[in-house]
């Protein structure tokens, strides 16, 4: 099941996509840094205080047509750790490399926002697939059945405010997948499933909904 996606319209971008969604990356995640780098400067000396080192790391990840680009995140876990997954981490590796620090940032999705970032540099999006691991080989494999590799990864996405970390990988892939069929189906169902994916991502941040340490595929 494609969800109806073909490869003619995955690749090609409606106004929306193409002009409006960039217009409202840019202005928003503008605007998000101007409140996001006090609480990126006030965690990053917190991370280095417990752990010293650069408390922003960068990472591999599949960007827009299964492309690598680099993502920035704050360090939540020791420095020098690998690019593995959470998830596939025994529970003692995960208490012996997240940090205390680590859990809140994750927690409240803190980590994620030097993404305002690289949402201005056209490496993301707002929404969109949440981009995976250069190595996270069943993900990708997974998201090639919808076409999910094809369109800008986001800060945020369907599959975020529909479990998160307690989506087992071909629940995730479909739900990105159903993501990119209301984006390329029409303008408006792209404009109303970016809204949809942006306030619901609020309304789960703050409450933490979906949010299991490791735990990817926790829920049945």
């Amino acid at each position: 099941d494609n969800l109806g996606i073909d490869e003619k319209l995955c690749n090609k971008a409606n106004f929306y996509e193409r002009y409006v969604k960039r217009a409202i990356d840019v202005c928003v995640a503008g605007v998000g840094l101007l409140f996001a780098i006090p609480i990126i400067a006030v965690s990053s000396v917190i991370i280095f205080i417990e752990d010293p080192g650069n408390p922003i790391f960068v990472q591999k990840r599949i960007g827009t047509n299964s492309s690598y680009f680099n993502i920035h995140k704050l360090r939540s876990m020791k420095k020098n750790t690998g690019d593995v997954p959470t998830h596939l981490l025994s529970k003692e590796a995960q208490d012996n490399l997240i940090l205390k620090s680590g859990k809140f940032i994750r927690k409240l999705s803190i980590d994620e926002l030097p993404q305002l970032f690289d949402i201005l540099r056209n490496k993301m999006s707002l929404v969109g697939p949440r981009p995976a691991l250069w190595n996270q080989d069943d993900l990708i494999a997974e998201r090639n059945k919808y076409e999910a590799n094809s369109v800008k990864p986001g800060l945020t996405g369907w599959a975020q405010i529909n479990g998160r970390d307690e989506l087992e990988i071909p629940v995730k892939a479909k739900l990105d997948g159903e993501y990119v069929h209301a984006l390329r189906k029409s303008s408006l169902s792209g404009f109303l499933m970016d809204m949809k994916c942006f306030f619901g991502t609020i309304s789960s941040v703050l409450s933490s909904k979906g949010v299991v340490e490791g735990g990817t595929g926790s829920t049945k």
